[in-house]
């Protein structure tokens, strides 16, 4: 998977974020300043003050509620350090956000993967993953919206969930990655974070996905418990010690002018979902369609009667040989029969031709 970012093709759909923001668009004459004056220092472990308190904002909770980490892979890492030991349980919702295991793995984590699947939508299973529970469990991990599906959880399914979790596992903590609550389209209203929907929910995000802006490397936890936000809070002191001063003070212009910027991305999706509902249509004796929830990035499933095993190898290859690119299933823990696309990243122009060049390997395979 590190190919998305070490290796350029002519039409990456595997790319899972909204339009990139560029530099000029947040140095105005006052950010200019305050980079002229910035100390290259360490800054805090917490974040910038300011910082903290515009995602404590957005989210409902307290800026010492807010923990500001390198991107959203980073939080994954440090939530799993403070509460996982070797052996320790996690129950983890599959398919999911390659991190969200690997962390996981590389912490020597016992993990339960509870598989969502897409015959019924991704739709959050809450009696599988509560039989998936012990005592011993330390961590449920799941996003809403889902990477790389795109569904939505609503907040009635994940409260009774953190219940279950409470009665069976009351040492786990459920993870919420909401990294694209606010990315949507036409007039529906973002959802609320589940941050305070109950004691044992920590979320995280980043400007990654729904921002366009994965280069700042900006990400955050939030929790309601004052002691495992310290903890949380040294363990980045004793492995990132801060984030970098430059990044986080723009990430906070992203924020200030987070309106101007996710309005222009919500009509920017909006628009690259109908073209991909109509090419849907056109493809659909090849390939089934799961519209998304949320986000820049959706699910499709080449059809079993027509796609065997070497079928699937061969559109893969078709892709390949037209310097496009999707995300196959196995990045996900999902089947390759299963690919991710990403509508968000491409001008409208290429992404219209990224979709004929997939038309043209879905007929060659």
């Amino acid at each position: 998977m590190s190919g998305l970012v070490d290796r350029a093709v002519a039409y990456d759909l595997a790319e899972s974020t909204c339009p990139p923001l560029r530099l000029g668009e947040l140095l105005s004459p006052r950010v200019r300043t305050r980079l002229d004056e910035l100390e290259i220092g360490y800054g805090t472990t917490g974040g910038d003050a300011e910082l903290r308190a515009l995602i404590a904002a957005g989210v409902g909770v307290d800026p010492a509620e807010v923990l500001v980490t390198a991107g959203g892979s980073t939080a994954m890492f440090l939530l799993a350090l403070v509460l996982c030991r070797p052996g320790d349980h996690a129950v983890l919702a599959t398919p999911c956000f390659p991190p969200a295991r690997t962390v996981l793995e590389a912490l020597d984590v016992d993990i339960t993967p509870v598989a969502l699947t897409f015959d019924a939508g991704y739709r959050l299973d809450v009696d599988a993953i509560a039989a998936a529970l012990t005592p011993t469990t330390r961590l449920v991990s799941l996003a809403s919206p889902q990477n790389p599906s795109g569904i939505r959880f609503t907040e009635q399914e994940l409260r009774v969930l953190a219940e279950r979790i409470d009665v069976v596992a009351p040492y786990a903590v459920l993870l919420v990655d909401e990294t694209y609550r606010e990315t949507g389209y036409g007039d529906a209203p973002v959802p609320r974070s589940t941050a305070r929907l109950a004691p044992r929910i920590v979320t995280c995000s980043s400007l990654s996905k729904s921002h366009g802006a994965p280069g700042l490397r900006i990400g955050w936890l939030t929790t309601t418990d004052p002691a495992l936000h310290e903890e949380l809070r040294v363990a980045k002191f004793n492995s990132l010690v801060t984030c970098s001063g430059v990044d986080e003070l723009l990430a906070a212009e992203v924020l200030r002018q987070q309106e101007r910027i996710l309005g222009a991305r919500r009509v920017a999706l909006t628009a690259a979902l109908e073209t991909l509902d109509r090419w849907a249509v056109t493809q659909a004796d090849a390939v089934e369609f799961l519209r998304p929830d949320g986000g820049a990035l959706c699910c499709l499933r080449l059809r079993a009667d027509r796609f065997d095993p070497e079928a699937v190898r061969r559109f893969y290859a078709a892709l390949a040989q037209r310097d496009t690119r999707v995300a196959p299933g196995s990045w996900f823990g999902e089947s390759d029969q299963v690919f991710r696309l990403g509508f968000g990243h491409l001008p409208a122009a290429e992404f219209e031709t990224a979709l004929d060049r997939v038309a043209q390997a879905l007929s060659a395979s």
